[in-house]
């Protein structure tokens, strides 16, 4: 139930990280984009094939040693309708590998609205006769600041579909505590809001202690890490802001529990850009460096960790 197929994928590999898929066209090398140009002009259609050929070449040369992908909506909604097709061919190809694929969307809405969220995502819709996988993610990263209405929808897909969700309680980003660091009487909003992730989380615990509602957690904040994973024993953590964004191995540790389980840390920019930081690294490398910078951060992660 809940992350379970996660924990098991990353127990398998060896490796607590996610590689967050979010492709803008200059990350993708030369060589590939002048091709895509070639057959399709300078237009939208080129541009999120050129990503598509992308993200496949990283999945490919990723899948046997990462547990997961985390696409960002964004990144392929800027591309309009042939970006949205390619994020749900990089879901499809990625879960054909035995990836675990979070899409980070951080939807928020109450309601049918939220219900058609929590369906796109992660359920299924009926066209006539046919049930459907619109998207066919396995977890969605979600705000939860609009209280339980906004979630229940999505506790109802969760257990019915084996999935997840991530809600935001202490994010990566230098202003964060502009909001989540006030507090509440003697809490602060990020601990009201984690305990709340374990209250929503409370009937569907897995066999490992996770439920299915998880918490996103900044890598960049690590006493507040430290401080969550003692407060919220049931809640699995997703931790952004590895390597880019300044956060390190030594403080993204206090994420996980006695066992090493509990988190798993993302890196996007760091792993699908190495090429460009590589000394010598060859364009037509890219997957290649991308593997290696995963390793990397595999061996400083597992270092660290119990």
């Amino acid at each position: 139930m809940g992350f379970d197929r996660l924990i098991k994928r990353i127990q398998e590999t060896g490796n607590p990280s996610v590689v967050g898929l979010d492709p803008k066209l200059d990350y993708v090398p030369s060589f590939i984009k002048e091709k895509h140009f070639k057959e399709n002009g300078m237009t939208l259609r080129a541009a999120a094939n050129a990503i598509r050929e992308f993200n496949f070449a990283l999945i490919d040369a990723l899948y046997d040693m990462v547990p997961a992908v985390k696409p960002q909506a964004a990144y392929y909604e800027m591309y309009g309708y042939e970006g949205v097709r390619v994020l749900t061919e990089t879901i499809a190809y990625a879960k054909s590998k035995n990836m675990f694929v979070i899409t980070d969307g951080k939807r928020n809405d109450i309601g049918a609205t939220m219900e058609a969220y929590a369906t796109a995502h992660l359920g299924c819709v009926s066209v006539g006769t046919e049930t459907l996988e619109p998207f066919g993610a396995d977890a969605l990263t979600v705000n939860g600041y609009l209280g339980t209405d906004g979630i229940r929808p999505l506790l109802r897909i969760c257990a019915e579909k084996d999935k997840g969700i991530f809600v935001l309680v202490k994010t990566s980003n230098p202003s964060s505590g502009e909001l989540q660091d006030r507090k509440i009487g003697e809490d602060t909003v990020y601990d009201v809001m984690g305990d709340m992730c374990e209250t929503w989380g409370a009937d569907q615990i897995g066999e490992f202690g996770y439920s299915a509602v998880g918490a996103v957690v900044g890598a960049t904040y690590p006493e507040q890490l430290r401080e969550l994973r003692v407060r919220l024993p049931h809640t699995f953590f997703l931790v952004p802001g590895y390597g880019a964004q300044g956060g390190g191995a030594a403080g993204v540790a206090a994420a996980f529990d006695q066992n090493g389980l509990g988190a798993i840390v993302n890196s996007s920019r760091g792993i699908m850009c190495a090429y460009q930081k590589e000394m010598d690294c060859p364009e037509a490398d890219f997957a290649g460096a991308a593997r290696r910078e995963a390793i990397r951060m595999r061996e400083d992660l597992c270092s660290h960790i119990k």
